[in-house]
This record gives C-alpha cells, sequence and structure tokens, in this order.
C-alpha cells in the first residue's frame, strides 16, 4: 500500500544539539575515503524490449521509430505528474501492439482510471526520471505532490490514497498458510464427494433392481419393448433428475482425474502448441505478471507462463491430476513461481486479489459443452484487472450442412440387415445424441456459417445459452442428400484487450492471410484436433430425399439448451428449410450432448 496523505503543514523544527552532533559526521574518520555507489539503470523503450542507459537518450528512439512523444503529449494534454505515470503504464500495457500501432494519446480518457498507477513494468526506471525529461512544468503542476513510484518523490502531498500494491511477497506466511488450509479443504471435499458417489451408486443399483424386476413382469404379460420403454418414462424416469444432477460435478471432475485424456490433450498438437507458441512469442506480456490458469490440469499452460517469464502463477483444479501438478511443477524446478490449488474456482481462496493475466484451455466439444466456460468467466469477474488479458481471447461457433453417404450407409443402413436379421433399433440413438467424429471435407459441401462469436473479455454467461441464432449457408456443389449438419469453432488469441472482431473471420484464413497472431480451428477443413467435430444426423423418417443444387441456400436457426438434469449437458436444437422450385423443404429435429 502506498498512501498519499496530507503533509503537516506546520512542522516545528528541531533545535536538538544531540541530535546535529549526532548527524555531523566532520569529524568521523573514513568516511572521506567512502566512494559513492553509482546505480547503473536500463529504461525500456515504450514500443519494444530495447534498454537504454537513461530515459533522455530512449525519448528520441521512441519518437522516430515507434511516434510515441510523451514530452509532446505532456505539453498538449497538460498532464501532472499523476496523469504521466498514468500514461506510461497504459502505453506499457498494450504490449507488443504499441511497436505496430501507437495507441490514441490524443485524450486522458483512455488512461484516467486510478487502476493505471500500477507499474507496468517492476523498477520502471522511466517512472524515476520523470521529473528529469519533463523538467520545470511538470513540478509546476504537481507541487507537494508525493506518488507511489519506487523510492521517488516530492513534498506535501495532498490527501489521496492508492493501492498500488500488486501481490503478497513470495516468502510472506500467507502463501504457506493458504495453500495448507486449501489442502485441508480439498480433503473434506474430496471425503463428501465420495460419499455421495457411493450413496449415488447404493441409489442406481436400487433403480437398475426395480427396473429389472419391472421389464421381467411387463415381458411374462406379453407386451413389447416400447412398451415398456414408455412405461419407464412415464413412471420411473423423471423421479431420477435431482439425483443425477447432484452428482454431476462429481463426476465431471471424477472424469478428469486420470491419465488418458490429459494425454490425448498434451498429444492434440494444434491445441497445445497453440497456447505454447502465444506464450512464448508474446514473453514481454507475461514478463513479471501475475496469471491464473483454470482447470490448470497437468499444469502445462502454467509451466508455459513460468518459463515465458510470469512472476507468479495461481494453478488451480478440482480434481485429482492436481496433485501430478504439482509434483511436476516441483520436478521443473517452478515451485517458487506457480501455486497448485485443489478446488474449485468459486470456492478457493487465491493468495492475491486480482491477475493480470487469465489463461484457460475450457472449449469443449461443439465449444460449450461441460459448461467450463461458466467457471472462467466467474474467475474473469471476480480477479482478472481491467485492462487484463483472456488467453484465449476470442471464440467462433460454425455450422455447416453434410452430405456423408458413406458414413449413413456404414453405420446406420447396416443396422437394416445384420447377417439377415433387421437391427434397426440399435441405431435409434445415433438420431437422437450428437456424434463426435471427423468429418472429411468432401462431406461438407457448403459454406460453413458462424452463428456465436465469443469476445472473452466482456461475454456474459447469460449468452452462452441461446434458443435460436440464425445461419444461412450456400452450397458450392451439388448435394445429393441432407444427411445432416456440421458444428465446429474457431480460437484465437489476440496479444491485447484492445483489439476487436478477429473472429469475424475464419481462423484458417486468420492464420493464411498473415493474422498479427495465434488461431486455429477445429474444422474439417483444418488439422485433426481431439475435439474433432459434432456431428447432427437428421432423421428423415425413411423418406427419400432430393437432390439439391450447388448455389441454393439451406438457411434457418440453432438453439443452445442445458439439460434440467445435468448443467453440463446440452440440447442442440435446428430448424432449417431449402427453397427449391417447388416451395420449401423444412425440418426441426433436436439432440443431446451427455
Amino acid at each position: 500500500m502506498v498512501a498519499i496523505t496530507e503533509a503537516d503543514q506546520e512542522g516545528e523544527p528541531s533545535d536538538s544539539s544531540e541530535e546535529a552532533d549526532i548527524l555531523d559526521l566532520k569529524d568521523d574518520e573514513g568516511w572521506e575515503d567512502q566512494e559513492p555507489d553509482v546505480e547503473n539503470i536500463e529504461v525500456y523503450c515504450l514500443g519494444c524490449s530495447q534498454t537504454f542507459s537513461d530515459a533522455q537518450s530512449m525519448l528520441p528512439h521512441c519518437r522516430d521509430t515507434h511516434n510515441i512523444d510523451i514530452v509532446k503529449v505532456q505539453k498538449t494534454l497538460r498532464l501532472d505528474f499523476l496523469e504521466m505515470i498514468k500514461m506510461i503504464n497504459f502505453i506499457r500495457a498494450e504490449g507488443r501492439a504499441v511497436g505496430r500501432c501507437p495507441p490514441d494519446l490524443s485524450s486522458t480518457d483512455v488512461f484516467q482510471s486510478e487502476h493505471w498507477l500500477i507499474p507496468q513494468l517492476e523498477d520502471d526506471a522511466l517512472l524515476y526520471s520523470l521529473h528529469d525529461i519533463i523538467g520545470e512544468d511538470l513540478e509546476d503542476e504537481v507541487s507537494g505532490v508525493t506518488v507511489g513510484v519506487g523510492q521517488s518523490e516530492a513534498a506535501q502531498p495532498p490527501q489521496y490514497t492508492y493501492d498500488l500494491s500488486r501481490v503478497p511477497r513470495p516468502d510472506d506466511s500467507i502463501y504457506g498458510i493458504a495453500e495448507l488450509e486449501q489442502r485441508v479443504r480439498s480433503a473434506q471435499r474430496d471425503l463428501e464427494n465420495q460419499k455421495q458417489l457411493l450413496a449415488s451408486d447404493l441409489q442406481l443399483h436400487g433403480r437398475l433392481e426395480n427396473g429389472l424386476t419391472r421389464e421381467k413382469t411387463i415381458l411374462e404379460a406379453g407386451n413389447s419393448p416400447q412398451e415398456i420403454q414408455t412405461f419407464d418414462t412415464e413412471t420411473g424416469s423423471s423421479g431420477n433428475a435431482s439425483v443425477m444432477k447432484g452428482d454431476t460435478d462429481s463426476s465431471y471432475f471424477a472424469s478428469y482425474s486420470g491419465h488418458d485424456i490429459h494425454e490425448t490433450m498434451l498429444k492434440d498438437t494444434v491445441r497445445t502448441d497453440a497456447y505454447r507458441d502465444f506464450i512464448y512469442e508474446n514473453k514481454d506480456l507475461f514478463k513479471n505478471k501475475t496469471v491464473l490458469d483454470v482447470g490448470c490440469g497437468t499444469g502445462i499452460l502454467s509451466m508455459f507462463c513460468a518459463r515465458a517469464g510470469a512472476k507468479k502463477v495461481i494453478a488451480v483444479d478440482n480434481s485429482d491430476i492436481i496433485n501430478f501438478a504439482r509434483e511436476n511443477v516441483y520436478r521443473n524446478g517452478m515451485g517458487e513461481t506457480i501455486v497448485c490449488l485443489r478446488g474449485k474456482i468459486e470456492e478457493v481462496v487465491l493468495p492475491l486479489k486480482t491477475v493480470d493475466i487469465i489463461v484457460s484451455e475450457w472449449m469443449g466439444y461443439c465449444l460449450l459443452y461441460e459448461a467450463m466456460l461458466d467457471s472462467v468467466l466467474w474467475a474473469r469477474d471476480h480477479y482478472l484487472a481491467h485492462w487484463g488479458l483472456m488467453v484465449p481471447s476470442h471464440c467462433t461457433l460454425r455450422i455447416a450442412p453434410m452430405a456423408d453417404s458413406e458414413y449413413v450407409d456404414d453405420h446406420i443402413h447396416h443396422w437394416k440387415n445384420v447377417y439377415g436379421f433387421d437391427m434397426s433399433s440399435m441405431c435409434r440413438d445415433i438420431y437422437r445424441d450428437v456424434v463426435i467424429r471427423e468429418v472429411q471435407d468432401f462431406a461438407v459441401p457448403a459454406e460453413s456459417s458462424p452463428f456465436l462469436q465469443l469476445c472473452l473479455r466482456t461475454t456474459k454467461k447469460e449468452e452462452l445459452v441461446f434458443a435460436s441464432r440464425a445461419f444461412s449457408c450456400t452450397l458450392k456443389a451439388d448435394m445429393g442428400a441432407l444427411d445432416g449438419f456440421v458444428i465446429w469453432f474457431d480460437t484465437f488469441f489476440e496479444q491485447s484487450p484492445h483489439f476487436r472482431d478477429p473472429a469475424k473471420g475464419k481462423a484458417e484464413e486468420y492464420v493464411r492471410q498473415g493474422g498479427q497472431s495465434i488461431a486455429f480451428t477445429t474444422g474439417p477443413y483444418g488439422k485433426r484436433t481431439h475435439w474433432q467435430q459434432g456431428c447432427l444426423l437428421i432423421d428423415h423418417k425413411g423418406k427419400p430425399q432430393e437432390t439439391l443444387k450447388k448455389g441454393q441456400v439451406i438457411s434457418g436457426s440453432i438453439g443452445y439448451e442445458k439439460r434440467e438434469d445435468d448443467n453440463r449437458a446440452l440440447d442442440i436444437k435446428v430448424q432449417w428449410e431449402v427453397d427449391d422450385s417447388q416451395g420449401k423443404l423444412k425440418g426441426k429435429q433436436s439432440w443431446s450432448m451427455r
């Protein structure tokens, strides 16, 4: 905490001869031989990583190379000392983007917030040198102000108080106490989860036993399997929703405790390389910053951040994998930088109030399955500094029509004749559930349509559930039949929270055209990822389908809704229509992800 307070205007002079004698060193021996300490300082450029021996040498470089002239801005806007500090911290916060496109400094509006008093660069020598480079103009405007920038101060400050604290010191006991308390709470939660799982298993066993008894009774009465299903739906199933809902989170976190799922994700080079490349290619954004890793898994993203120069990384996960993450951190010598906490992000106690960056690999199948983004947005709203960075920064959901006769023959028509037997009942759920699989690009004969674009800096939780988002796809080639729809997502990593709408384009085109940062697609035109694509197969009820022609438009709407019995699962609904010479072909259908 650095306080700016009102100095005493009527200080009493001291006439103590004893104090004067103590401070009089003229008779002490040896002091005349003592050489004064000379501190070598480094002044970092505002637009790149180049350093200078003093601020005066840095100013012409900034002006001529990056078009940043802080002296001119100070005189034009008549900035006082505090405003100069805010402006410099604001410019530094822009990171690499400044070198290519200097920020708009025509007005003080962009850096008026008191948050810009917090230094963006530890021991920023430029802040110490403001009086030297601005001179008398600045002194006159801020006479009597003391500012918390290192040890630099002037006399008689006015009555203001600013909390410029960053994080507790690494050797502060708060870290050890917080981690011990967190381990106790984690053990208690684990015990409660195990109790819930056991109770759920017992209840499920009882339901299965009752169901088998009921099925035996109905079959003995000569009823069909369809009647058994109807009986279950009307009398038995609805009563289990509340029981299963209470166990949703336990099952979800348990599914991420094993090694296999993390091995799959780590070996997804599209995914892992994108995070690594963004962090390593933007080390200036991470240097001396505080980072929160939500759902850290094995800790790979946290270690990327630590290696890029982060001052402190808080890694949070609520599954057993956190124990391996902690071991990975210490095996790689990063225990002083990375703190691993077990628990839900909504419940854990972090050892700091705000962070500069939130990094998370939260994306699920069809982007929003498992609802992890809800927790990431909660962390953003409670911990991210208002100028902070979200990694990744943007995501786009896309939909396209699919025509894949080979897949339909192998996985649907196949069941109509299995060694001479009709087993069509085996493919009943294929029309009810979203099928996660790799779709070949030739099976998507139309341009995809974006139906949801998320800026992680501003998106609200309420926007993640929607009843109707419009889409429109134009066929690039003839289509034998509309077998279904394909859903995938694109992900973008931008260096500054002030960039807007890179997600309007396709990720593969963004990269091919030399986009300013990192992006990847999970679609059929990109390299395979573990997310693959979500397939919504249309149940035509055996009706023959007409061939659609190149240039025809398939339009409609799509909705995402959370299931009542499992808030991490999704119901996806699509309505569509196709214009043709004989009118409009229409349809609607729902699919589940559970």
